[in-house]
């Protein structure tokens, strides 16, 4: 059972969230603790998974793939084999960046990343239509992103 997290745990968390590079030196002075608690109170959040690991953050728009689409996709039916089949045909699609298993009128929610409208018209009709089972599909194109976060701390 973990600890409930106190203030400085949440504030190594946020720190953490703006710059995942921090040293142990950067990152106790910044939330003002001695190096030895703060790299103890890290390992700690670390063993009882509240940090699940570390990565960079890339831009996609730089690496071309700044065009997002969501797609909503409903199954013909919503059973364990069909589900199992939709995720594995999924998994092996890269331009599918997020996919989130719903409730409500729709089976899953996509995040699409393409270079634009002709590679998302690739896509849609020579992969995810074609994925057995797959009944209709809605796609939205977002206008800007308002908020972003990794998690939520607080």
């Amino acid at each position: 059972m973990s600890r409930p997290l106190d203030s400085l745990d949440r504030r190594i968390l946020a720190e953490l969230q703006r710059d995942g590079r921090l040293t142990h030196q950067e990152l106790s002075e910044r939330v003002g603790l001695s190096p030895t608690p703060c790299a103890r109170r890290l390992r700690q959040l670390q063993d009882e998974g509240y940090i699940t690991g570390y990565a960079a953050l890339v831009d996609e728009a730089r690496m071309g793939f700044g065009f997002s689409v969501f797609v909503s996709v409903k199954l013909d039916r919503q059973v364990d084999d069909q589900l199992v089949n939709f995720e594995r045909a999924i998994l092996a699609c890269p331009e599918v960046v997020e996919c989130w298993l719903m409730t409500g009128n729709r089976d899953y929610l996509l995040r699409v990343a393409v270079s634009g409208l002709e590679e998302f018209e690739r896509f849609l009709t020579g992969r995810l239509t074609k994925v057995p089972g797959v009944a209709s599909l809605e796609s939205s194109i977002p206008i800007r992103r308002v908020k972003g976060r990794q998690s939520r701390l607080v």
